[in-house]
């Protein structure tokens, strides 16, 4: 009877031990997750507080609107930084959307390490219930020898002490797993904010540059400033025409220092298309007639009507000569291919680079926007071929 008894006591705690080791879950697990939880709440309050205040900007831009080139410039600078919050704001969306899989994974992980723990404990009490009811004394009693007693007393006390951290692991994990789900409410919830506040910001952008039709159209629609408007389009145009052309000259001068063989050189490729993202054509190169004044005018690029904040692509190989503002071109990124090649990037909402870095074909160097003198999201693409402007599809696939 006594060998019987003991085998009891052995084969309880030998064979229901649990499938993994206790130690893999920990009170540190649980600390993790209570930060993680507070971090979440903490993310989602300051993309509240980072929010652009539409108010606030049409307030200090009213003081501006007697000068409409001061208008515009205050504008486009809050479209700017409006471009910039949404960058951001994407960017962490992509990286909650990661956390989010991996909350998940950890979720599946601690609910699968509950269950086998539940089933663990349902065996242990079927085995008891199976084998009937030994009280733990009566072992104790039927030792031969109180060495025997000793050892037998051993045993009772490591199945007694397995009972007990069972029991605590179980209810660790259970506080682990409700805390694993409150986390992944919390980082979702976040997530949620994040791209409400893409929209947010989105109808902000949308907002201004309805403000700023409006604006323009007021001043340029008035009949007693038409001539006056009409040269200082022409001025616009002249001062573009004179920042270009120094650039430019600005460029030869440095290329005269540099010998033969480390000047930028263009290889007669097919230019990529500079807004992937582009509707359609909404004016073409050369003369037109003007859609605001109503005479004749050069236009002296395409017009490529795309969403705000899409990519602005460069169209080759080459070094970014300018990549600046100006209130007609607005942000403006300005590229030398070589050999007296230039290509020109108007109207951005955001620049990605910044002068005398290299880019290649394809990569990405602003977003679309409607700084400057324009009053709709496109994207203003210019070439330049020795001093004067030329047909960019001569040179497009």
């Amino acid at each position: 009877m006594a060998g019987a008894s003991l085998l009891f006591i052995i084969g309880m705690f030998l064979c229901l031990r649990l499938p993994v080791q206790a130690d893999e879950v920990t009170s540190e697990s649980i600390k993790q997750k209570e930060a993680s939880i507070e971090s979440a709440k903490q993310e989602r309050e300051q993309i509240q507080s980072n929010l652009s205040n539409l108010k606030q900007i049409k307030e200090e831009l009213q003081a501006s609107k007697d000068d409409l080139t001061s208008y515009i410039t205050e504008l486009d600078a809050s479209l700017t930084q409006m471009q910039g919050k949404i960058d951001t704001l994407k960017t962490q969306i992509a990286d909650k959307e990661t956390q989010i899989e991996q909350t998940e994974l950890e979720l599946e992980e601690a609910q699968a390490r509950q269950q086998e723990q539940y089933e663990a404990m349902k065996r242990r009490i079927r085995f008891m219930y199976e084998r009937g009811s030994v009280a733990y004394l009566e072992v104790l009693l039927e030792a031969g020898s109180f060495g025997e007693m000793l050892n037998k007393a051993t045993y009772v006390e490591l199945v007694a002490r397995y009972d007990r951290e069972m029991l605590d692991e179980y209810a660790e994990q259970a506080e682990l797993v409700a805390l694993t789900k409150e986390a992944l409410e919390e980082e979702k919830e976040t997530l949620d904010a994040a791209r409400a506040s893409v929209e947010q910001e989105e109808a902000n952008m949308e907002s201004l540059i309805s403000e700023k039709q409006v604006q323009v159209a007021s001043v340029e629609g008035d009949i007693e400033n038409q001539n006056a408007t009409i040269a200082e389009y022409e001025a616009q145009m002249a001062q573009q025409n004179a920042e270009i052309q120094a650039l430019e000259a600005a460029v030869a001068a440095e290329k005269e220092q540099l010998a033969a063989a480390n000047q930028q050189h263009y290889n007669g490729g097919v230019f990529a298309w500079p807004a992937p993202s582009y509707t359609y054509i909404s004016s073409e190169y050369g003369y037109r007639i003007h859609p605001i004044y109503g005479d004749s005018r050069f236009h002296n690029g395409l017009d490529m009507a795309a969403p705000g904040g899409s990519p602005i692509l460069a169209a080759y190989d080459g070094t970014v000569v300018a990549a600046s503002y100006s209130s007609s071109m607005g942000n403006y990124i300005m590229i030398d291919h070589g050999d007296g090649l230039y290509t020109i990037y108007m109207h951005a909402s955001a620049l990605y680079v910044s002068k005398g870095a290299s880019v290649t074909k394809g990569q990405q160097i602003a977003a679309v926007g409607s700084t400057g003198n324009s009053t709709g999201n496109h994207l203003h693409f210019s070439v330049r071929l020795n001093g004067s402007y030329v047909s960019p599809w001569d040179y497009l696939g």
